[in-house]
């Protein structure tokens, strides 16, 4: 399962992409524009951008998306069909791409081959601890966990790129979309909850490692 993230200013095919999407179990997030893609961006496992877009066309979110760092999958969609056009997404950083009029199932299949080839995974395991996605189900030593939705998303967040070092600032842009008032001490509170019911002790973590100035990563390589 993966978060989807739709950009496309036809509800026709906002509607019909997420029908298609949800049999496979991801959740899907949507947007009309450009402008109100680009916040959404770090919060998807892959992006479906439509080429015209009111205010920031597809390209340029999808260029400003790499400017930033972000290394989702990119599929874009556009009535454009010449080699000029293919050639410029895949220029700067569009992973596939497909001309309308489409096969919602075509898509369907590409965006397949994009999540296996970045490896997004069903299974989470490190020593103990073991996460299933698809039944959003995390047990320790044989035992479940039992994990709000918010400590759960952070918690695969983190298993999911062990090493990788996540800043308060971009856990808050991935996880709550910047929604929540205050600063940062949000994500601190979570983690803390997360370390008492993991027993992760904070001073020799088993997992959560925080990372002084910084933010926090996952410690322990994926087995």
């Amino acid at each position: 399962m993966a978060r989807i993230l739709i950009v496309d200013d036809d509800p026709a095919i906002q509607e019909i992409l997420a029908a298609y999407l949800a049999t496979e179990g991801h959740t899907v997030l949507s947007a009309v524009s450009g402008d109100a893609a680009l916040p959404l961006m770090g919060s998807a496992d892959l992006a479906i951008l439509d080429w015209m877009l009111p205010g920031f066309s597809g390209l340029e979110v999808a260029a400003e998306a790499r400017a930033r760092g972000l290394e989702l999958p990119i599929l874009m969609l556009s009535a454009r069909s010449e080699e000029e056009d293919k050639l410029r997404g895949l220029a700067i950083g569009i992973d596939d791409y497909v001309v309308k009029p489409f096969s919602p199932r075509e898509v369907l299949a590409r965006v397949r081959v994009l999540l296996r080839r970045v490896g997004v995974r069903h299974e989470t395991r490190s020593g103990e601890l073991s996460l299933d996605a698809r039944s959003r189900r995390v047990t320790l030593s044989g035992e479940v966990i039992e994990l709000s939705r918010l400590e759960y998303d952070l918690l695969i967040t983190l298993a999911q790129h062990p090493g990788l070092v996540w800043s308060r600032e971009r856990l808050l842009e991935r996880l709550w979309d910047n929604s929540l008032p205050g600063s940062s001490r949000v994500v601190d509170v979570h983690i803390t909850s997360l370390r008492k019911k993991l027993s992760d002790d904070p001073e020799h973590p088993r997992y959560i490692e925080t990372v002084r100035g910084v933010g926090y990563r996952f410690k322990d390589e994926l087995v």
